[in-house]
Order: structure tokens, then C-alpha cells, then sequence
């Protein structure tokens, strides 16, 4: 059992860093750092990378509180100015998902550039950045799950009890997945859009099975609205693999 470690802020005297925001940023940036090294190593233009990230994350917060404001409607109904008032949280990274990859669509199709081919390097490292970027989740316990006598449950601050926390879940999962993604690269060299393919599928299950033990969220039919994202995330994996008919056309020997 992890006992309770809520950690929300850094005081600096002159100026208050958040955690959470601290975190994120930081796995933001180490992500495109090793993507733009990849992009180089493809003899792919580095620069895109960081000229298509602004985009990209414009395209992802915008994206997250849409979805966030979206599936939690209820909370804004006479108060709709909350919806601008994104110091006070509320962002979806499922939505964050879905602004990203339609910034980065329009970005490099008007440039003339292979969406694939760029979208391969950043996702390969991108596990990395979710790995970074939720322990801000972890630190503050924004995702809290049901009781559990689970040995990763933490005391949860608000109320004593051990919980799931679904950040450090997230984020472990952003380091086996990237840990995989970095084996699969040395041994082979996948085609895009292998690592899209298996981001989707992977990210999709997990999130799938992970958010029965979540509570707080409100549910659509019985699922979360993450829950049904990531159903679609999986469809959208094997539409991707259906498109290549052998899995031998993605993999070859290094």
C-alpha cells in the first residue's frame, strides 16, 4: 500500500509551479526531443517536428476541454463561463488525442508532407511523454478508482481510504508500452503505421479494462465516455492492420 503522498504545488517564493502542469510539460518536451532525433535518424526533416507540435498542442488542449466540457456537461449548465476557466481542471486526454491528430493532419497535408511518416516518429515516443506526464496525475490523485487492497492502492487525501490511482496505473503503462516500442525498433524496422496500429489497440484495451475501477466519471450506457473512445481507438486499430493485409508488410528485420 502507498501511503498518501499528495503533492499539488512547488513554492519558489516568487512564483508557485504546479505539479500536474510541471509534469505534463516535461514529458512534452522530452517526447519531441527524441522524436526530432528519430525524424533525423529517418532523414525525415527534424524541424517539422517541432513546427508541427505547436499545432499539436494547440490542437490537444483545445480538444481536451471540448471533450472534458462535452461529457461533463452537466457541470457548466448555469455556469457557462466555467467552461473558460481551465485553471480549475477539467481536461480529457482522450480529447486531447482526437485534437492532436486533426491538428497534425491539416499541418502536414498542407505542407505536402507524409502524415504517416511524421505521425510514427512522434507516436513511437509518445508512451515516453504519457509515462513523464502522468505522474503530475499520480502526485495529485486526480483519477481516483474504488477501494482496493490492491499493493499499488494509495491512501487517498480527500478521505483515507486505499484507492486505486489510476495516474500511476496510466503512467506505468506509458512505460511498458514505450519500453516495448524501443525493443521493437532495435529489432526491427516497422513500416507506419505500425506504431500507430499498435498504440491505438494497446492504449484502447487498457483504458477499456481500467476504467470499471475508476469512479467520478459520469457513464453513457454503462461506460465512461474514455471507455467508449477507447472502443473506438481499438476499431481504429484494425482498420489500420485490415489496410495492410500481413503483418510481415509492417515488420522486417533490422
Amino acid at each position: 500500500m502507498i501511503p498518501d503522498i499528495y503533492w499539488s504545488e512547488i513554492p519558489l517564493g516568487f512564483v508557485t509551479l504546479q505539479v500536474w502542469g510541471l509534469f505534463v510539460a516535461a514529458g512534452i518536451v522530452t517526447a519531441l526531443v527524441f522524436s526530432k532525433k528519430e525524424a533525423v535518424r529517418q532523414k525525415l526533416n527534424g524541424e517539422v517536428v517541432f513546427d508541427v507540435a505547436f499545432w499539436i498542442i494547440l490542437g490537444a488542449l483545445i480538444g481536451a476541454r471540448l471533450y472534458f466540457v462535452i461529457t461533463e456537461l452537466q457541470l457548466y449548465i448555469g455556469d457557462w463561463l466555467g467552461v473558460l476557466r481551465v485553471w480549475e481542471g477539467g481536461m480529457s486526454i482522450t480529447g486531447g488525442f482526437i485534437g492532436a491528430v486533426l491538428a497534425a493532419y491539416i499541418y502536414l497535408k498542407k505542407k505536402g508532407l507524409s502524415f504517416w511518416r511524421y505521425a510514427e516518429v512522434i507516436v513511437m515516443y509518445l508512451p515516453l511523454g504519457l509515462f513523464i506526464g502522468r505522474l503530475g496525475c499520480f502526485f495529485i490523485f486526480d483519477h481516483p478508482g474504488i477501494e482496493t487492497d490492491f499493493i499499488l492502492g494509495e491512501e487517498y487525501h480527500l478521505d483515507g481510504l486505499i484507492r486505486h490511482n489510476h495516474g500511476l496505473y496510466l503512467s506505468l503503462n506509458g512505460l511498458a508500452m514505450f519500453s516495448v516500442f524501443m525493443f521493437l525498433k532495435k529489432k526491427y524496422t516497422p513500416k507506419p503505421p505500425f506504431f500507430s496500429i499498435i498504440f491505438l489497440l494497446w492504449y484502447g484495451i487498457f483504458r477499456l479494462i481500467a476504467d470499471f475501477s475508476r469512479i467520478l466519471d459520469a457513464t453513457f450506457y454503462g461506460l465512461t465516455a474514455a471507455q467508449w473512445s477507447a472502443i473506438l481507438m481499438i476499431i481504429g486499430s484494425i482498420v489500420l492492420f485490415g489496410q495492410r493485409s500481413n503483418i510481415r508488410k509492417l515488420l522486417k528485420k533490422s
